[in-house]
C-alpha cells in the first residue's frame, strides 16, 4: 500500500511539473522580457512627424522614384548590406531615407544617389551610422 501511495504522489508531481506555469488568470507565465536594442527608435517612430514605410505614397511617380533609388543603391558594390536595406519613403517627390549605414561616407553616398534620381524634389537623409 505504501508503494502504491508513493507512486500516486510521484505521478501527481510529474504531471504537475509538466504543465505550463500559469498565472492567477490562467495565462502562461512569460519569462522577463529583455528590451530590444531599438526600443527607443520604436517609440520615436510612433510620432506622426516621423516617416515610416507605411507612409510611402502609392502614386506611380513616387513608387518609381523609390524603385529607382533602390536600384541605384543595390547596383553599388561599395554599399554595405545595411545600406542596401535602408528605408526609402517617397511622398510627392520628397524622399526620406532611414536606417543604419556603416559610415558617414556611405550615408552621404546614398543621399547623393537619391538626389540624382529624376523626380526627386528633396531628400531628408535620416540615415544613422551604426555603432
Amino acid at each position: 500500500m505504501r508503494t502504491g501511495a508513493l507512486g500516486l504522489i510521484l505521478a501527481f508531481v510529474v504531471v504537475g511539473c509538466s504543465k505550463n506555469d500559469l498565472s492567477k488568470n490562467d495565462q502562461p507565465v512569460q519569462p522577463a522580457a529583455v528590451a530590444a536594442d531599438n526600443s527607443g527608435r520604436n517609440v520615436r517612430d510612433r510620432a506622426d512627424a516621423t516617416k515610416t514605410s507605411g507612409d510611402q505614397s502609392e502614386s506611380e511617380a513616387d513608387r518609381t522614384i523609390s524603385q529607382n533609388i533602390r536600384q541605384a543603391i543595390v547596383a553599388d558594390d561599395s554599399v554595405s548590406t545595411n545600406g542596401k536595406n535602408v528605408k526609402i519613403i517617397t511622398v510627392d517627390g520628397m524622399v526620406t531615407l532611414r536606417g543604419p549605414v556603416k559610415s558617414e561616407k556611405e550615408k552621404t553616398n546614398i543621399g547623393a544617389k537619391a538626389q540624382q534620381v529624376a523626380g526627386v524634389k528633396r531628400v531628408d537623409n535620416q540615415l544613422e551610422i551604426a555603432s
